[in-house]
């Protein structure tokens, strides 16, 4: 099986990477594009992000914990 990541072959035995100028070039302006795209959010688009995160991370924990309580009562463990 090999997957094309920006002229890097990816086989299941390893890597193989092909690095000539040419890939070098192509991969610098790709990164200079995102970079020029990109931009910094702002304090309003932070904080959302922010807090939908800390949901999530609440959310898993909380049933990761009732799973866990579960397997407990039920000496799955």
């Amino acid at each position: 099986m090999k997957i094309l990541i920006l002229d890097k072959y990816i086989t299941e035995a390893g890597v193989s990477m092909n690095l000539n100028k040419k890939s070098i070039v192509d991969f610098i302006k790709l990164c200079q594009r995102v970079l020029h795209v990109s931009k910094k959010p702002g304090r309003e688009e932070f904080v959302n992000v922010a807090k939908i995160t800390g949901l999530g991370v609440l959310v898993i924990g909380s049933v990761g914990f009732i799973l866990s309580m579960a397997a407990q009562l039920l000496n799955l463990r």
